[in-house]
């Protein structure tokens, strides 16, 4: 598979080539608890999103060294705007950084604003295993897959 980096809810693309069989999708171990992350900027309080405990574990069996899972929003899906997972290792000056237990979540400003007060989970399913943006209080109304949403006007 070529070095494409972005995975969505749907599917999941590797930005690194491969490293041993099917690092993104082995089994996830582990409750499913949600628990607030901290943030490394000064206003932790306002405009965080969190980790639940799936998606920390999953984070921590794909990542190598400095990579962490980047979080954007972008136009588009049939609700008009749709969630873009990617592994990344480049921090941009408007990034948030969120942590838990050793993983990181990086959410750039603009995307921040749409997903403020989100869950990022890893949720393992027949048919798919995905990370996913859940109860987003953002979101007016979503697709049925989970990976499109129309805002709060």
């Amino acid at each position: 598979m070529a070095a494409v980096r972005g995975l969505t809810a749907v599917a999941l693309r590797v930005v690194t080539p491969w490293h041993g069989s099917s690092r993104l999708l082995a089994a996830s171990r582990g409750p499913r608890a949600l628990r607030e992350v901290s943030s490394s900027s000064p206003e932790a309080g306002e405009g965080q999103i969190h980790l639940t405990d799936s998606c920390v574990q999953r984070l921590l069996e794909i990542t190598e060294g400095s990579e962490f899972l980047r979080l954007e929003v972008e136009g588009g899906g049939c609700s008009g705007f749709q969630y873009k997972f990617s592994l990344d290792t480049v921090i941009n000056p408007d990034d948030r950084v969120f942590e838990k237990g050793g993983a990181r979540v990086v959410v750039d400003s603009d995307s921040l604003a749409f997903v403020k007060g989100a869950h990022v989970d890893f949720s393992q399913e027949l048919i798919r295993s995905s990370f996913q943006v859940l109860n987003n209080p953002q979101a007016q109304q979503g697709c049925s897959c989970g990976s499109s949403f129309s805002v709060k006007l």
